[in-house]
């Protein structure tokens, strides 16, 4: 039985018009993200063989193809969820995310200049990557990862609660080469009160990361 599921879209290929255009969306989903399911759930089952086998030729090539694939679906499923076809705007209070929008300032010294890093970070990641927003449990801030491929360059513990993917499959059809009209256009689609629901369930992971006895 396979370990890991493609995750239904929370709203049809239509919704997030026009930032990004239906047939991107039915690709990106069915196509794209159902692959990195399919390569986590084939790569653990080349480990459990390797396991019987006591064969351990292909070890760094398995554990890295694991990484990459289950790093994928994971980044994806959160991914779907950020966005909202009534989403965008700044982070407020009045709209019941105000302890998100105050963990911004305090993190960033103001929304702007999260905006504008997470902006850059995401738009100017070399190849492919993403653009994140993560709680850092060590520190109890926010911080922005920018993260090549699915999992390189990443705090660990970090838990991302915002992504903006970068990868070309993300935006080509409609976009072509201009990354940066893409995450710009972005920010109009981003569902805060998701984000600051990812954000609340973080904290509350107390002392998952025992840096001392």
């Amino acid at each position: 039985m396979a370990t890991y599921t493609l995750p239904e879209l929370p709203y049809d290929y239509a919704a997030l018009e026009p930032v990004i255009n239906p047939q991107i969306i039915e690709l990106h989903h069915d196509k794209h993200h159902a692959a990195y399911v399919k390569g986590a759930n084939d790569t653990l089952e080349q480990l459990e063989e390797a396991r019987d086998k006591e064969a351990w030729g292909a070890i760094n090539g398995l554990q890295k193809n694991l990484a990459f694939h289950l790093s994928g679906h994971i980044l994806h499923s959160i991914y779907w969820h950020n966005m909202t076809g009534d989403g965008g705007g700044e982070p407020l209070a009045a709209d019941g995310v105000g302890d998100l929008a105050d963990a911004i300032t305090e993190s960033f010294g103001s929304y702007a200049g999260f905006k504008s890093q997470l902006t850059k970070a995401a738009a100017t990641t070399q190849g492919s990557g993403w653009g994140v927003l993560a709680y850092e449990p060590v520190s109890g801030k926010l911080i922005v990862e920018q993260v090549y491929d699915h999992q390189g360059n990443v705090g660990q513990g970090s838990v991302p609660i915002l992504v903006f993917d970068a990868w070309e499959h993300a935006f080509y059809l409609q976009y072509k080469n201009q990354k940066v009209d893409f995450i710009e256009a972005m920010w109009q689609v981003v569902n805060w009160q998701d984000v600051a629901k990812r954000y609340a369930a973080a904290k509350e992971r107390v002392n998952v990361l025992l840096l001392t006895p």
